[in-house]
């Protein structure tokens, strides 16, 4: 495997091929600066430019935007509260307080140094570990899949900072919302209003009116309107003190396992890993109560996650021809064009395009991090713009982004919507993040329940007779009597303390 890794650095090390590498994750990142636009818009656009390159330097241009998207989403999140990529939902939980506590470039440091060691497990994973996690995966069927979503559910209810059954309360309301728009399986319409909503709601035009717009909503009801508050941005406080980062090892750890796992498992993504690892981090610390608050562990675990997810979501991807996601399924698209059919032979057959790509995460992550550190001073600057005069740029490129997914007036007119509930939500502290994990969650959930009643005949107890089937039932289980035993201690303390 180390004989092929190094085949793989000797091409993309090529000059031409290198800026390509380049070339990629830079406009990765800043498209994923911008809210509402992603991955799937910029490779979309450029999916006729590999028509003129070769299967290898197009792969490493495509993904390259792919995980450098990863990077730039977190710098919106962190900045604005505005989530670029779906991932970056959860960057926002603790991102954002600590850039209103004037600690920005600190937490956009954590993130990239998170985000590149996460990346670089990713590709270990890749080199040392694609084929036995290929077999895997390959064990995963639908009601292993519908076990994982549970658990994935539950683990959502405890992601806010408030009451679990608020945080419940917020997964079901997502997951009604993931019901709007065609049955996946009969073709009925459910919960439409309106015929644009045939195709279901935009998960676009939701984190961004939940986020995005609700936080405008909510400053610029404030009276009087302030500008931002003075930034102090020397490398000092750019860097984490030697017990902040002691603190971020385990967490760091912590997340790229997670991310490793998910992303290697056809379906799940970038996304579901980053919920699971804030989720998880949080059980885990001794200091529970400051997630929410700025706390640099619960921003590490999931940037970390969501960019070892991107990395070894290449491995269903290419040794299994099974898309993890929409832009894994328009790089599958993007290698057919080229004359080439992914599956378990292209390790085989094109070892020089396998290797290739895999080494481009490993030169690409390094890239990334040598644009990231010094451009932190540059991010932190715009914080120093007066809000009254962000709120329209804010709000102008959370229109273009959200229109330019889908090309739908409706989507913009929903995010307008949901950034009022968002704006309610918060004012009754309810958090809007398990919204969204239910509202992605919910759907694949349905499906890969139906499809294991479907086969095996509406029995029941597949969930316990199936071997990792099982074991996910009790971890879900068990998370359930934590969520209690948690509420339980929590009701006898406050008995205790109260006169």
């Amino acid at each position: 495997m180390l004989d092929q890794f190094i085949l793989g650095l000797s091409v993309v090390m090529q000059p031409n091929v290198l800026i390509y590498a380049f070339f990629g994750v830079f406009l990765g990142q800043l498209i994923g600066v911008l809210p509402g636009v992603g991955a799937i818009t910029a490779i979309s656009l450029l999916l006729p430019v590999t028509f003129y390159l070769d299967a290898t330097t197009s792969m490493i241009l495509l993904a390259g935007i792919y995980y450098g998207s990863q990077y730039g989403g977190s710098i919106a999140s962190i900045l604005l509260n505005l989530p670029g990529t779906p991932s970056s939902v959860v960057t926002c939980l603790e991102g954002y307080p600590l850039a209103q506590s004037n600690r920005a470039g600190l937490a956009l440091f954590v993130a990239a140094f998170s985000s590149f060691l996460g990346g670089m497990v990713g590709v270990a994973v890749l080199v040392l570990a694609a084929i036995p996690m290929t077999v895997i995966a390959l064990k995963f069927g639908a009601p292993e899949y519908a076990m994982l979503v549970i658990i994935g559910l539950l683990a959502a209810s405890m992601i806010g900072t408030g009451s679990q059954i608020r945080s419940l309360a917020m997964v079901v309301l997502g997951i009604a919302l993931g019901l709007v728009g065609a049955d996946a399986t009969t073709g009925y319409y459910r919960f439409v209003a309106m015929p644009e909503l045939a195709d279901g709601i935009s998960l676009v035009s939701l984190a961004m009116g939940l986020f995005g717009v609700s936080e405008v909503i909510r400053h610029a009801s404030r009276r009087p309107m302030r500008g931002a508050a003075p930034l102090s941005v020397s490398m000092r406080d750019v860097i984490p003190t030697r017990a902040q980062a002691k603190s971020l090892v385990f967490p760091i750890v912590r997340g790229s396992s997670i991310g490793s796992f998910f992303g290697a498992l056809p379906g799940t993504g970038a996304a579901i890993a980053s919920f699971m690892a804030y989720a998880i981090e949080k059980r885990f610390s001794r200091k529970p109560e400051k997630f929410g608050t700025g706390h640099l562990p619960g921003l590490a675990a999931p940037e970390s996650a969501n960019n070892a997810a991107s990395q070894t979501g290449f491995i269903p991807t290419l040794t299994l021809g099974v898309p993890g996601d929409a832009v894994m399924a328009l790089i599958i698209g993007a290698l057919i064009l080229n004359g080439i059919i992914p599956g378990p032979r292209l390790m085989v057959d094109q070892p020089e395009l396998f290797w290739g790509v895999i080494a481009s995460f490993f030169v690409g992550n390094i890239i990334l991090l040598l644009i990231n550190i010094p451009l932190i001073k540059l991010w932190v600057l715009l914080l120093r713009i007066p809000y009254q005069k962000l709120y329209p740029m804010i709000l102008l490129m959370i229109c273009v982004g959200v229109y330019s997914h889908r090309t739908s007036v409706t989507d913009v007119l929903l995010t307008l919507a949901f950034g009022i509930l968002g704006y309610l939500m918060k004012n009754y502290r309810f958090e809007p993040a398990p919204v969204l994990l239910g509202f992605v969650l919910g759907p694949l959930l349905e499906d890969n329940f139906r499809r294991t009643m479907l086969l095996y005949g509406g029995d029941f107890t597949i969930f316990v007779t199936r071997p990792i089937s099982a074991v996910l039932f009790v971890c879900s289980v068990i998370l359930i009597v934590w969520a209690l035993w948690s509420c339980l201690s929590l009701r006898r303390k406050v008995a205790r303390t109260s006169p």
